[in-house]
């Protein structure tokens, strides 16, 4: 049993009653007046009558009306034109030759004399193929059949004629495969007033025969005549009641029998299940409810016929798109977004680490920028030859390299001006609702953007140009001219291995170099606390050594070009790297130093940039003073930029655009456009707005309604279980040859074992391999069944058809049962 999720249906829980599906293996018991329906509407004939699963929801409602899923808003008030519907609607999917399919037929029944229930009506199973049936008709049904029954929501009315063998009902098989613990099914026995004379079935309506766990009811329809004469339900109902109350074998029962106590029955599973559902189902409403809540307060205020709902709709929107927008340029506490940065941490970003690396990007090459330096010192000398180095040099060199940071400077504003349109286009989201305003919106910030982008731009030109202006060689950072005469400037630190000297001492070793504009030191560790020598570097060149074929290092030598020992009694200094490109990087800061390539490995150079270089010690020396000079300048520039353009950027980008929205936004927004075509809301919100408006409001009905329900209500505990090793029995026998005659057993009640009575008399049970029966043996008079207060012995040895015990129980066996069912 179980309740359907539509919220539209939850009001039926204050009647304390819910959809519930009551699944049946044949015809619907004359549901009609089984549920209190009080109309025949259901088709009837001869053979399979059933040939679609008909999915029947019964509805408490104060008129009385009928409504099919395939015909949408017709309601149908004549139930003949209902029954004629059912057929019509069968034929067009099954054929008219008694074809069947596992489509549905859907049947809403409004009225206020039923129950709020669903229920479903399945074919019957049958066993021979007749008309456009296929082969394997039997599998088909069993399958359409289990898809239903398997379903935990589901309660089983096993429908088992009373002149039938109850042991080979197929009802109670298929019904003990998916409801093992016997919760979800009730028997129900009928054509009780067609039994034999002499016989009755007051051994199984007492569960004692074949017990189930919740036991047998038995129901009495009209009869063939009193439909043709129709007969009235109501009495038909009152015929019913007769017949148990003046039966001899049923009136001590009678309270328990007939379909007024069927519907007890079923009512009382039904609020059993309430009561059992109620406190999960509680907390299910809760959370739906808490997980829309968010979501449904921006519709809570909607009110379609203000009519200055557009005004305050407009409003509203402008500001939460201007609050939106700042909180995710400055920062907010109250709503962190964890999944990805937000426009303000892109932009910090950006600033800080984005632009600064674009400036560090602009690596010097270093042999093109001291041939600038060279052609500089030669032009400005001209033809005269010059003793001091000449600073409009320097100026040319700087201002060069001043104009160089423009591209880094104006991509920053790029990237600044891509974030902000990006922001805007995540913040004008929440202005979905209303399509036109969204892009309106959109167009009109970003168009503002970009023309706030164009005199960022210019402004970060000419703070350029301003630093190429003036070059302030008076800066206090600034190492200067006679500064840097004065001071042993620092090129290059780093580890080298002395190749050539350490072998006399048994191995090369790693000392810590330190290079100056002077000279070349090296110390035993990077502490430099003890310093092992200071090479000058006057009349010092580089001279490259081929990579020796036992070692692993790349090696470079240095040398006095007057052929002079350049350490102690050694004429080369062999210097060792881990990789050439280390290799290269001395060489390059070497140069720098003054200490040049010699003559012989440049003619060589593959890059053949030897004419670049002068062989003039006085010039490289200029040319590394204006080198240094122009580093320590830049510095300097690098640092003031570094400051400045985040400024600039922020002042006239970023402030601007959030004044812009504050301020002028609205102005802009009703200059573009009519109100009415602003605030046109799109049909896709208008439904959703709907939808979430009614499972709103509908959750909160469901959950007033649970709190309506009477905790009182009394529900019953579910029956102990029962020996229904029978039906397992009933599988594992062949089916009794229908030629095979028994002798009714007179005055004698079927033989089973008791428990504490002693040993019954053996009765040979078929076996597995066994053909037809034996005929049951006649033992003498046996003690009376124990009542229903005395426990059972073992399980009841049931033959494959219960010998018939007149005159108290007598059922008439029969292997094929006729799908007719009166109803």
């Amino acid at each position: 049993m179980g309740m359907h999720n539509d919220m539209t249906e939850l009001l039926c829980l204050r009647f304390q009653f819910s959809p519930i599906s009551y699944v049946t293996g044949q015809c619907f018991l004359g549901i009609n007046y089984f549920f209190n329906v009080s109309r025949d509407f259901l088709p009837r004939g001869s053979g399979i009558v059933t040939r679609r699963p008909l999915v029947l929801q019964l509805i408490t409602a104060k008129t009385e009306y009928a409504e099919f899923l395939h015909c949408k808003g017709r309601k149908f008030t004549d139930f003949d034109e209902v029954r004629q519907e059912i057929e019509v609607e069968t034929d067009r999917i099954t054929g008219v030759n008694k074809g069947i399919s596992s489509i549905p037929i859907n049947l809403r029944i409004y009225s206020p004399h039923v129950l709020s229930l669903t229920l479903i009506d399945l074919p019957g199973i049958t066993k021979v193929p007749v008309g456009d049936q296929p082969p394997d008709i039997e599998q088909q049904i069993r399958d359409m059949i289990m898809q239903f029954i398997s379903r935990e929501n589901c309660l089983i009315l096993a429908v088992t004629p009373a002149n039938t063998d109850l042991a080979n009902s197929d009802a109670l098989k298929l019904a003990k495969e998916v409801d093992p613990q016997g919760l979800r099914t009730i028997g129900v026995i009928t054509k009780l007033d067609l039994m034999d004379e002499g016989t009755d079935a007051r051994e199984i309506l007492e569960n004692k025969l074949l017990p189930l766990r919740r036991g047998y009811i038995g129901v009495v329809n009209r009869s063939q005549k009193d439909i043709d004469g129709k007969k009235d339900i109501k009495a038909a109902l009152l015929a019913e009641r007769k017949f148990f109350l003046s039966h001899p074998a049923y009136r001590h029962m009678a309270d328990r029998m007939g379909t007024p106590y069927l519907q007890k029955v079923l009512n009382q599973q039904l609020t059993n299940h309430i009561r059992d559902t109620l406190p999960a189902f509680r907390s299910k409403l809760q959370s739906q409810l808490l997980s829309i809540e968010h979501e449904v307060e921006v519709y809570k205020n909607f009110r379609p016929e203000d009519p200055t709902r557009k005004t305050k709709a407009l409003l509203q929107m402008v500001q939460q798109f201007s609050v939106d927008f700042e909180k995710r340029i400055e920062g907010s506490g109250d709503q962190v977004d964890t999944l990805e940065l937000s426009g303000g941490a892109k932009i910090n970003r950006i600033f800080h680490e984005r632009f600064p690396f674009e400036l560090v990007k602009m690596e010097f090459n270093e042999k093109e920028l001291r041939r600038e330096i060279s052609y500089a010192i030669k032009n400005i000398h001209g033809i005269r030859t010059g003793l001091f180095t000449p600073d409009m040099a320097f100026e040319a060199i700087v201002k060069k390299q001043i104009v160089k940071l423009k591209g880094p400077c104006l991509k920053s504003v790029d990237l600044v001006m891509q974030e902000l349109i990006n922001t805007v286009k995540k913040c004008t989201k929440k202005l979905a609702t209303y399509p036109r305003l969204c892009e309106e919106t959109e167009r009109i910030v970003a168009g503002y953007i970009r023309e706030r982008e164009e005199k960022t731009k210019d402004q970060v030109l000419l703070l350029i140009d301003i630093q190429v202006s003036y070059i302030n060689t008076n800066h206090e950072d600034f190492i200067g001219f006679a500064k840097y005469v004065y001071r042993d400037f620092v090129i290059r630190k780093g580890w080298l291995t002395i190749n050539n000297i350490g072998i006399m001492k048994g191995g090369s070793k790693e000392y810590w170099f330190v290079l100056t504009a002077e000279s070349l030191s090296w110390y035993k560790d990077d502490e430099e606390k003890e310093k092992k020598y200071m090479l000058p570097l006057d009349n010092l060149k580089v001279r490259d050594v081929e990579k020796s074929f036992m070692s692993s290092k790349h090696i470079f030598a240095l040398f006095n070009t007057e052929q002079r020992n350049v350490y102690k009694d050694y004429r080369f200094l062999e210097l060792a790297c881990d990789s050439q490109e280390e290799v290269d990087s001395w060489k390059a800061s070497l140069l720098r130093a003054g200490v040049y390539p010699d003559k012989s490995s440049t003619e060589n150079d593959e890059n053949g940039q030897a004419d670049n270089f002068s062989m003039d010690p006085q010039l490289e020396r200029q040319v590394e003073t204006i080198r240094n000079l122009v580093d320590s300048y830049m510095s300097i520039i690098n640092k003031c930029i570094r400051d400045l353009i985040p400024k600039t950027i922020m002042h006239l980008m970023i402030n601007n655009v959030k004044e812009f929205i504050n301020a002028e936004l609205l102005a802009h927004l009703y200059s573009s456009e009519d109100q009415n075509t602003l605030m046109e809301e799109s049909a896709e919100q208008a439904q959703r707005r709907d939808e979430m408006l009614r499972m709103y409001q509908a959750l909160k009905e469901a959950l007033a309604i649970i709190g309506d329900i009477s905790t009182s209500t009394v529900s019953t505990p579910a029956p102990p279980p029962v020996d229904d090793s029978w039906l397992q029995q009933a599988r594992r026998s062949p089916p009794p040859s229908p030629s095979t005659q028994r002798r009714p057993t007179l005055n004698n009640p079927p033989t089973r074992p008791l428990s504490g009575r002693g040993p019954a008399p053996a009765i040979p049970s078929p076996g597995p391999q066994s053909g037809a029966p034996p005929v049951p043996f006649r033992p003498g008079p046996l003690p009376p069944f124990p009542s229903g207060g005395e426990a059972l012995g073992g399980p009841p040895q049931v033959p494959s058809r219960p010998t018939r015990a007149p005159p108290r129980v007598q059922l008439l066996t029969s292997t094929i049962w006729s799908p007719h069912l009166r109803k």
